[in-house]
């Protein structure tokens, strides 16, 4: 089916726009976007600059999908914003482009970006992630798979975000916070496993129990960071896909893991 796009819309000349698209009222297509197929861009919306919007997406009013970084050290060139498929961006969600040239601000699939949201320059963003109203992601900061973010948190530039954990609302993150918990506060600390996010994603109890334990070590146990992987390392399930996640994301963290309460 042809791109339904009302008469209203401006849509610019070399903007490539994919099967049964719809562009509502007023909205904004710059000239280098590349809409898939079946996505909604709704009334007064805007995709513009090195943009792909993967398919099945929907942009609501009122939206702002690839403009410019606000990084002061952008010189030019052409960075852009590459977006995976059926994502939903509400209300006044800003997802900016990276800011040096050839780089990507990144946006995985099937996540959910609640109203007035912003997601900065060269962030990268995996799948299946919920953010909730006002959140605010800063330059650079990754968030992996099945995170959720509370509403009002605020994201510092860098920060990492693990797998299945949750941002609770109103947080100020400023280290990274590790998969599988909940942080909350300001600044961020880690409270709790995420037992029922982890339940959703269908993990079994004995895997969740792999999660306590690790738990217990990080946070609980009164080891330092050093001492508590050491002793991750050498635990009798260390070839779990658990332990593996966590020494992993442990290993990439340059601003330090969020601490337990």
């Amino acid at each position: 089916m042809s791109a339904r796009i009302h008469p209203s819309a401006i849509v610019e000349s070399t903007a490539q726009i994919g099967a049964d698209v719809e562009i509502g009222p007023f909205a904004y297509i710059g000239c280098t976007a590349r809409i898939g197929d079946g996505s909604r861009i709704h009334h007064h919306a805007s995709v513009e600059g090195n943009t792909v919007l993967g398919p099945g997406c929907e942009v609501f009013p009122y939206a702002s999908i690839g403009a410019k970084s606000q990084d002061l050290k952008f010189k030019g060139g052409n960075p852009g914003v590459r977006i995976g498929a059926r994502n939903v961006f509400r209300e006044y969600v800003s997802v900016h482009a990276a800011t040096a040239d050839g780089n990507f601000t990144v946006v995985g699939d099937d996540n959910t970006f609640l109203a007035y949201g912003h997601i900065a320059h060269d962030c990268q963003l995996g799948s299946h992630i919920v953010a909730s109203n006002a959140f605010g992601l800063a330059g650079h900061v990754v968030v992996e798979d099945y995170v959720t973010i509370g509403g009002m948190a605020g994201i510092h530039q860098f920060c990492r975000i693990g797998a299945y954990s949750m941002i609770g609302g109103f947080s100020r993150v400023v280290q990274d916070v590790a998969p599988y918990v909940i942080a909350e506060g300001s600044p961020a600390v880690v409270r709790v496993i995420n037992k029922v996010g982890l339940e959703r994603r269908g993990f079994t109890p004995e895997q969740i129990e792999r999660v306590k334990q690790i738990f217990r070590i990080l946070f609980r146990e009164g080891l330092n960071r050093t001492q508590a992987f050491e002793k991750l390392t050498a635990h009798a399930q260390a070839d779990s896909d658990e332990v593996k996640l966590i020494l992993a994301f442990a290993a990439k963290s340059e601003r330090g893991l969020a601490p337990g309460n």
